[in-house]
Formats: structure tokens, sequence, C-alpha cells
């Protein structure tokens, strides 16, 4: 008998307690149950966000990789759907692999696959049971309603890697090509035979037949990509116009496994990276080479910008997972059998040519200023607003001749500390977890802000996760915070020259 991988997913989401997890975030996407990871097919209907991501509802007693679901007005508070991809079909039957979405209106309709408005892009993993050898194709799911996903009767649609390549090719991305009417083009993430990383670019104009356009090259970058790591996972293309030069730009963000740079960070297993160019059919031109992590924290991956239709434009907002390959000896495992989650969507900005990122949902104009205890500000002062909770949004700027400042958050011992450190010459974020209860993949990072960086932090701490940014978004830093269980708020660090010039806190919980 053929098992039934839908229900046997169900009933597993049944039987689960993670929801009483005191780690289980709450306004941070987490899976139901079992292992969450690379964010897929996101999108926007009606303002309405739907987050997809890649799910394995066994962890982890068996991995094998579903597309979860789940939704959310307000970018805070999500609500878990079904399943939306199950791995029960030839192409696929080794996991459902991460993807992205289309999303049609207006004429586009009439040609689209089951005239589906939802069209999901996704890598359908094959490995022999015997040899262990990897087959990768490029499938296609349609959605009319965001209920009912159907795989197309004709998947895969691209059955294998083209000649040079290797079985890692994966992690379609597909847009309009806004310089090309009717025409659709998808990125992808591939190893060369020389077992070098790379991505190539499709075209189509039916989002079913696609023809290999070549590989993404870099003519303006002196050969720095040439040879960049073993595997590109996760490419994407976001188009952003710079608010200093007013310039259009296309920033490739992507995963390069096995790079080395010669530079500051680089200390998770595998980076996330973007460069700044322009594309131009396969080339990223006025592209230097220059490139630079996305996200500096512990735990940070694969992200992926929601897809729009052009009738409902809005900024691009991008998610990432937070988490790392190989990293899921988490607390939450024992506590809750889940482990992983999603960052706060973001919404990027480039300014002069380096990307800024912020959450998406801004601080409420009337969220309550910071109120700190005495006149004296002395290490650890309690902070009045968040007292009593342990999901917290929270704004802070000081003078810039404050030596060192930051934040405890956790008990007296159980904890992490999030400082601004100042030796005149250069500024520093400094974070550490060594005293919390996750310290395996990375206990304290130091990261050197860009000059100009105003002296100010936003943190978004939600029971065992905490975003991080400073100044206007040039640094993001994610990081999983198993501070005390039961600990809340947060304490206030401070050197004598502090002079808080302002602040404001909002709570979640």
């Amino acid at each position: 008998m053929t098992e039934d991988l839908r229900a046997a997913a169900l009933e597993a989401i049944t039987r689960s307690h993670a929801l009483a997890d005191p780690d289980y975030p709450l306004v941070h996407l987490a899976p139901p149950i079992g292992r969450l990871n690379d964010p897929n097919g996101l999108l926007v209907d009606s303002g309405t966000y739907h987050a997809f991501y890649q799910f394995s509802p066994f962890h982890p007693h068996r991995k094998l990789v579903y597309w979860g679901h789940a939704s959310s007005r307000d970018l805070l508070h999500w609500t878990h759907h079904d399943p939306a991809i199950i791995p029960d079909s030839f192409y696929d039957r080794s996991g459902a692999y991460s993807g992205g979405a289309v999303v049609l209106e207006g004429d586009e309709l009439h040609a689209a696959p089951a005239e589906a408005p939802y069209q999901f892009f996704y890598t359908g993993n094959l490995k022999d049971p015997v040899t262990d050898e990897r087959t990768a194709s490029q499938c296609l799911v349609t959605s009319p309603d965001l209920e009912r996903f159907d795989k197309w009767p004709d998947n895969p649609l691209l059955p294998d890697h083209p000649a040079g390549y290797t079985a890692h090719f994966r992690d379609p991305q597909v847009w309009r090509d806004p310089d090309s009417p009717g025409s659709f083009r998808m990125l992808l993430g591939v190893q060369r035979e020389d077992l070098t990383g790379a991505a190539l670019l499709y075209r189509s104009s039916d989002l079913l037949s696609w023809q290999l356009e070549g590989e993404l090259t870099f003519p303006d970058a002196g050969g720095a990509f040439d040879r960049f790591g073993y595997m590109w996972e996760c490419p994407g293309l976001v188009r952003l116009t710079d608010e200093l030069t007013g310039q259009v730009r296309d920033v490739l963000i992507w995963c390069p496994q096995g790079i080395e740079p010669a530079a500051e960070g680089y200390e998770n297993i595998f980076p996330c990276v973007y460069t700044v160019g322009r594309l131009v059919g396969t080339e990223l031109r006025e592209c230097d080479g220059t490139f630079a992590e996305v996200d500096r924290g512990f735990e940070f991956y694969a992200p992926q910008a929601f897809a729009r239709r052009p009738g409902e434009p809005g900024p691009a907002t991008l998610v990432g997972w937070a988490g790392n390959a190989s990293e899921d000896d988490q607390p939450s495992i024992d506590t809750g059998g889940w482990v992983h989650a999603l960052t706060v969507p973001r919404v990027l900005t480039l300014r002069g040519g380096r990307l800024l990122q912020q959450p998406a949902v801004a601080l409420p104009e009337d969220a309550p200023a910071l109120s700190v205890v005495g006149q004296q500000l002395e290490t650890t002062t309690a902070i009045r607003e968040l007292e009593g909770h342990r999901s917290w949004r929270l704004r802070l700027e000081a003078d810039p001749a404050a030596a060192r400042w930051g934040l405890r958050i956790g008990d007296e011992t159980c904890y992490v500390t999030v400082e601004l450190v100042s030796d005149g010459d250069s500024t520093r974020l400094v974070v550490d977890r060594s005293h919390s209860r996750y310290t395996q993949h990375g206990d304290i990072r130091t990261v050197t802000l860009p000059t100009g960086t105003q002296p100010r932090l936003e943190v978004l701490h939600d029971r065992s996760l905490t975003e991080v940014f400073v100044g206007d978004g040039e640094i993001a830093f994610t990081l999983r915070s198993f501070v005390a269980p039961g600990a809340s708020g947060a304490g206030l660090i401070a050197d004598d020259r502090l002079v808080p010039k302002g602040g404001s806190a909002v709570v979640y919980d």
C-alpha cells in the first residue's frame, strides 16, 4: 500500500506540543512540528502575505521535505495551513526542495498553466536508495486559490541538469522580465563539473517551456566570481532604486557554499551574500566584484523576497531562514519537538550601493517612550516598559560619545548581551550569547560598523530568537537566543557617559 504522506503529516501536526513550548516564538514563523528551513514561494495576495517553507514534519526521525504554508495579514501573527506540496511523486519522492512563486493577473491568466493565478516552481529531489546518486529536476505546482495545490501533469519541466554541470541544480526563482514584456526568466543555482558554483538563466513565454540562456556572468568584476565557492544555493534578484544615485540596480542575493574571503565575517558554516549591478541578458554589468554578507548573525540563510502581481506593488520585502545547515541541535527539539524559524519580513532599500534592512512592520508612532530608573544609569538598569514580557521590540539611541552601551536579555545567569562599543576610531557591534542555553555554533561575534552609521539599536526579541538592526539598517544580525525560559524584559548596559537620546518600545505578549 502506498503511504499517504499528506495524512501522515497532518497526523503528526495534530500530535504536536510545539505551541506549548516556552521557547516557541510569537511573531516569527516557526514550524507546527519538526524542522523548518528555507523560505519558499513567498507572495502577497490582496494584502495577505503567504509564506511557504521547507518543512520536515517527522524530523529528526525521518528527513522527508514538504512545503509548509502559513499566512499573515500583519506580518507578525501567522496562521498555519495544511502542507502545500507533498513529496509523493516519482520526481520528488526524496523531497520537494526550494523554489519561488509568480502571481499572475489579467491577460496573463488566459495563457497560464491551468489558468491559475498562483504558479510555484520548485526542485524535485530524487536519490537512488542503493547508490545515493541524486537527480534534481525543476517542477511546477499551480493553485487557483491558495487552498488547493496541483502538480503539473507533465512535470518535471526541466527533468535534469544540462551538460557541464552536476546534479546540484536547484532553487528556481522565476520573475517577469521587466525589460521584455510577456517573457519570464528563471534563475537557478548550480555546480559546474569542475566543482565550482554558478547560476544559470532560463527564459520562457508560457511558464512551461524553458530555454537555457546561459550562465550568469560578471563582465566588470575582474573574475571575482569565476571560482567563488563550490555551489551556489538560493540565488535571487531584487530590483531597487539607489536612494543616493537614483539609478535602478539589480541586487543579486545568493548563498555561495565554500567561500573563504579575506574579510571580517563569513563565520557561519555557509554565508549569504549580495552584490549590485545591472542585469542585461545574462550579464550582471557594472558589478565591480564587491560583495558583502546580507546578515552578520549566527543564524541566517537562504533569504527570498515576496513576489507581487503588478497590480499590487509594494516595497521589496525579504525573509530569511533563522538557521543554518547541520545546526539542528537546539533546545527546542527536546522541549517542543520543533526547530528553526524564519526572520521577520524586512524591507530592503539601497543607498550608495549598500543594502539596508529594516523590519517591515514599523514601530507605532504612539509606542511608549523608554523610561529608565534613576538619574544615573547603572549597568543592567531595568527598562520598565519591557518588564514581565518575553516578546518585544525596542529602539534605543545614544550620544555618539558613549564608549559602551547596549542590552542584556535574560536573567543574571542565563542571558545574551547586545552592545555597541566605540574606541574613538571605530564602533563595533558585539553580541555575546556565551551565557545562554545555545552556544554550539558560535558564542561571541564582533561586527565593525560602516563609517557614518548612527549609534542606534533596534532589537526585536521573541522568546528564543533575536534580530538586531543598527543605524538605518546598515547592519542586520540574527541569532537564536535561548536565554532563561522564564526571563522577561531587558537590562540596559551603559558606561558613565551614556546620554540616551530617545527610544521606544512595544510588546507582543
